[in-house]
């Protein structure tokens, strides 16, 4: 299977090619899989923990949606997966579990596994409506982001956007955590600061950031970026790391939220530098590298948080808010990140589902709508698998609270199993998931369908 350059390198399941996840060694009981020969009843304490869902679309009452209110409790952070980026099932039940946590749990902020600076773009959007959101999504998700383009992410800025339009004195905000491109507005921003706090820093920061700032595409960036050779990345890292030196010593002049905000947009220019200065060629240095990346991610997160003050929803894929790992390409999670620094102050959803198809990119798949991307069709899950455990339960589309379940459901799931985690390529590498361990809360849908791909402005 072959990736584009940038891809490789931010490929969401953040999996070495030719790696194949190992079952950890401990920790795991020998519970049975639910195979009709060891089943029995094994299945009825986790239909007992199970609820169902009404919908996955976000509309509607949110009765059915109560129990998980009960679960969220005094959670800052609440991590909601997906099984595929490519799914409209996963994003639209994540966009009503946020309708819901923002109309009835007082939640604030949607964080996103995107760009830092696309999550700019769009939180001033929602603030005070400049810009176009169609624009600005075509212009920010490509590459190794471009399942983000869709009609279910438009539908939730939108919806965020008529929230603050009817409350524009506690309006939602929206971040990206990923470090994968620096925009041109971060540049401006940090040198902005400068040049109205520190203007004796001025000539030493416009020389260091002298030829970094974009002037292509986010895509064809990325894939400057990432054939650049490694002696000019890691130079590139170093003077964005000298910058970021020079701010962080010194004293916040105008007000402290600025100067906060500058040495941010800093830290993150120099986060991205030093994600391509990793040497990729080098296969041992992959994992170390991702594992970088999902730091970051939760430093990003956590920044936010402290920033805003605001309880948020983070969108991820599962693989990277599992608070335990489910590929050795993947070491060290963003989830494990914040389960250590805010305890049972993050929540982890992880999404499942049985069947049905997803949008994906990989060799040899098209689409009419765009040539990047192709429909897959995904079929339903084999025996031994955790998805092919949780679709017995019973009822369509439903949720659990792991934390909660009954003893025999919980031994049912401490189980180390294989599980579809399907990121922004297909076939998936194939992934190995203790769910009892690795999430707090399972939703699981009996048949998912493809996200809609939004065509680009004059496309």
């Amino acid at each position: 299977m072959t990736r584009r350059p940038a891809a490789a390198l931010l490929v969401w399941l953040a999996v070495v090619p030719g790696t194949v996840a190992a079952a950890p060694a401990g920790g795991d009981t020998g519970a049975s899989d639910g195979s009709p020969t060891a089943a029995g009843d094994v299945l009825s304490p986790l239909a007992e923990a199970a609820r169902p869902l009404r919908t996955t679309e976000p509309s509607g009452p949110f009765e059915d949606l109560r129990p998980f209110g009960k679960a969220v409790g005094d959670a800052v952070v609440v991590g909601i997966g997906e099984a595929a980026h490519g799914s409209h099932d996963f994003v639209t039940f994540r966009h009503r579990a946020l309708r819901y946590l923002v109309e009835e749990k007082g939640f604030r902020s949607f964080v996103l596994e995107a760009n830092w600076s696309a999550g700019l773009r769009l939180d001033d959007h929602l603030l005070t409506g400049r810009g176009d959101p169609v624009r600005i999504m075509a212009e920010e998700f490509r590459d190794a982001f471009l399942l983000l383009h869709s009609q279910e992410y438009l539908d939730m800025i939108r919806w965020m956007r008529a929230y603050n339009v009817a409350h524009p004195d506690d309006p939602l905000r929206f971040a990206g955590n990923d470090n994968g491109y620096a925009g041109p507005e971060l540049y401006d921003r940090v040198v902005g600061h400068v040049r109205r706090a520190h203007p004796d820093l001025l000539p030493a920061v416009t020389g260091l950031y002298r030829g970094l700032r974009p002037t292509l595409p986010v895509d064809a960036w990325m894939r400057a970026a990432m054939t650049a050779p490694l002696d000019e990345r890691r130079a590139r890292a170093e003077r964005t790391g000298r910058v970021l030196a020079l701010l962080r010593a010194r004293e916040p002049a105008g007000t402290d939220d600025e100067h906060a905000r500058a040495v941010q947009h800093a830290t993150v220019i120099d986060q991205v530098a030093r994600l391509y200065a990793f040497d990729l060629s080098d296969s041992r240095t992959g994992p170390e590298a991702m594992a970088y990346r999902d730091t970051v991610m939760a430093e990003n997160t956590l920044w936010w948080h402290r920033h805003t003050g605001h309880r948020l929803v983070l969108g991820g894929h599962n693989s990277h808010l599992y608070t335990r790992s489910s590929t050795p390409a993947l070491p060290l999670t963003q989830g494990a990140v914040l389960r250590r620094r805010l305890g049972d102050g993050y929540l982890a959803v992880g999404l499942s589902f049985d069947r049905g198809a997803v949008h994906a990119t990989g060799q040899g798949l098209q689409n009419p709508a765009d040539q990047d991307v192709g429909r897959v069709e995904v079929e339903p899950a084999a025996p031994g698998s955790a998805e092919h455990v949780l679709d017995r339960v019973g009822h369509r589309d439903w949720y659990a609270d792991l934390r909660t379940a009954p003893p025999a459901a919980r031994a049912l799931l401490d189980v180390t199993r294989p599980k579809r985690e399907i990121g922004t390529d297909f076939p998936p590498p194939g992934d190995h998931v203790n769910l009892l361990r690795s999430a707090d809360l399972v939703v699981h849908l009996d048949e998912i369908r493809p996200s809609r791909v939004l065509l680009r402005p004059g496309g």
